[in-house]
């Protein structure tokens, strides 16, 4: 079940590069969790109503979650995809579990190891590697291309989205949270989506709506969350690290993207510092 998420979530990369140039950003994005609202609605009504005591108490934490995880998260991506490739943003999305254990030391005072920060310079390094072509030092003078920039943005929301969910873990069930945050992205991206400039819904963007709505949006997370569930997330967690590879793959059999010197080395660095600082901080199942 992780790595059927996995395969979907590395193809949605290569979905939001298609996207770029036939559908503007606001537009798939709204689209997106509009039609995932609808399509939970009716499955999770029933827990809805069952749990709604719960929810009233969570409702605000929801909404954070919604804004970070269902509103901006995507929304950047999808602004990323015009000036950056589908390999590059699949490697800089795979920094995202570094990423979550700073901001956990940030947020709430928790400490890792010195390996773990070993973890996650190597995997900074990788990335650097990967978005400079193999010389990191240009960043310096050059700085990161908009799409690189916006796509680190990106992964910090959905960083901080996955370390505020797990610290404000309820005894809701998790597909109702899904519809809630999906809900709170509907509403708010209503008005981005009209003041854009629009494309409209046509036969060249459906398909990436679509994709983006029901695989991206609703069956992936619920056969990450089922996976998690059976062989716990520490296990789980290392799948994740497959997205930039599935990425890397898709984009260049579907989209022509040409693997460079640097990306193998780089993603390489990137998925071992992971990996590496997962290793020293996730309990053992």
């Amino acid at each position: 079940m992780p790595a059927a998420a996995v395969l979907l979530w590395g193809g949605n990369a290569v979905v939001t590069k298609a996207s770029a140039g036939v559908i503007g950003a606001a537009e798939v994005a709204f689209w997106r969790w509009f039609i995932a609202t609808l399509l939970l609605a009716p499955f999770v009504a029933p827990a809805l109503l069952q749990h709604w005591a719960e929810v009233r108490g969570i409702l605000g934490r929801q909404i954070v979650l919604g804004l970070l995880g269902s509103a901006l998260f995507p929304t950047l991506m999808y602004v990323a995809a015009a000036h950056t490739s589908a390999i590059n943003m699949g490697v800089i999305q795979a920094l995202m579990p570094v990423m979550a254990l700073g901001l956990a030391m940030v947020l709430f005072g928790q400490r890792f190891l010195p390996v773990v920060w070993l973890g996650a310079l190597v995997s900074l390094v990788g990335v650097a590697v990967v978005v400079t072509g193999g010389n990191p030092f240009r960043l310096s003078k050059h700085g990161l291309n908009p799409g690189d920039a916006t796509m680190l943005a990106a992964t910090a929301c959905f960083a901080l989205y996955t370390t505020l969910m797990r610290k404000w873990r309820s005894a809701v069930p998790e597909t109702v949270c899904l519809f809630l945050q999906a809900l709170v992205a509907s509403v708010v991206l209503v008005v981005p989506c009209l003041l854009a400039p629009g494309h409209g819904i046509d036969q060249r963007n459906l398909p990436i709506v679509l994709y983006a709505a029901g695989l991206a949006s609703i069956a992936a997370p619920l056969l990450w969350m089922a996976g998690v569930a059976r062989i716990g997330p520490a296990r789980a967690a290392n799948f994740f690290n497959g997205v930039p590879i599935v990425a890397a793959t898709l984009a260049v059999l579907f989209l022509g993207e040409r693997m460079t010197a640097a990306m193998l080395p780089g993603a390489a660095l990137v998925i071992g510092g992971v990996m590496l600082a997962e290793h020293f901080t996730a309990p053992r199942d």
